[in-house]
């Protein structure tokens, strides 16, 4: 049976208001101290945990004061973060749709195992582009799909955006570490040399792939 337009809205109004008694800004990495690493929107119970917020930018465009009122309170409750990778058509496919709808938004991209491993926590699969509107994961693009949500979620259906706006600067998913490691004796230790690439006669390994 085919979905209608507006058995698609009604489905994602009952989403998104079942959702909206989570907290929708914040999204945390926690680091125990046995090293294992989860994800999660809610603050960490435990206090020997490094916990690192991984979307402080959904927080600066909430509070926005060059934003309407009203771009202002949808992105409170239900901030869009867009996960893309680079050299990717869907992606920016999805990116202007955004950009040409007016919806305020932070974008972060995944270039490595530890993004794709994050973005399989958040969304559900690997593949780029995705969409999150508060906690409500969209994986591919679909304008159908995401015009349907984010008019449950409150976004105007034409750009209210200021001319001078422009969305953050997209980061990784997972932050990155530029620190040295140090030896015992606290000194800066060695970085470990670089692998030596195959010889001719051993086939290289294939690259893992994301999925557009």
């Amino acid at each position: 049976m085919k979905t209608t337009p507006r058995a698609l809205h009604r489905s994602a109004v009952c989403l998104l208001l079942a959702l909206s008694a989570w907290p929708a800004l914040a999204l945390y990495k926690v680091v125990a101290p046995d090293g294992s690493i989860t994800y999660t929107d809610r603050p960490p119970a435990t206090s020997n945990a490094r916990v690192t917020t991984l979307n402080r930018d959904a927080v600066a465009v909430a509070t926005d004061s060059t934003l309407p009122v009203e771009l202002r309170q949808a992105v409170a409750k239900y901030p869009v973060t867009l996960f893309a990778t680079s050299d990717c058509a869907p992606c920016d496919t999805g990116r202007r749709f955004l950009q040409q709808r007016g919806v305020p938004y932070v974008e972060r991209r995944i270039s490595n195992d530890d993004d794709g491993d994050a973005l399989e926590r958040i969304v559900g699969g690997r593949s780029v582009p995705a969409l999150t509107i508060g906690t409500q994961p969209l994986r591919g693009f679909s304008e159908t799909d995401w015009a349907a949500y984010l008019d449950a979620a409150g976004y105007p259906r034409a750009s209210k955006l200021p001319r001078n706006w422009t969305a953050p600067e997209a980061k990784p998913l997972t932050e990155r570490s530029t620190a040295l490691p140090t030896a015992p004796d606290g000194s800066p230790a060695r970085r470990p040399a670089p692998e030596a690439a195959p010889a001719a006669d051993e086939p290289a390994a294939e690259p893992s792939t994301l999925r557009f």
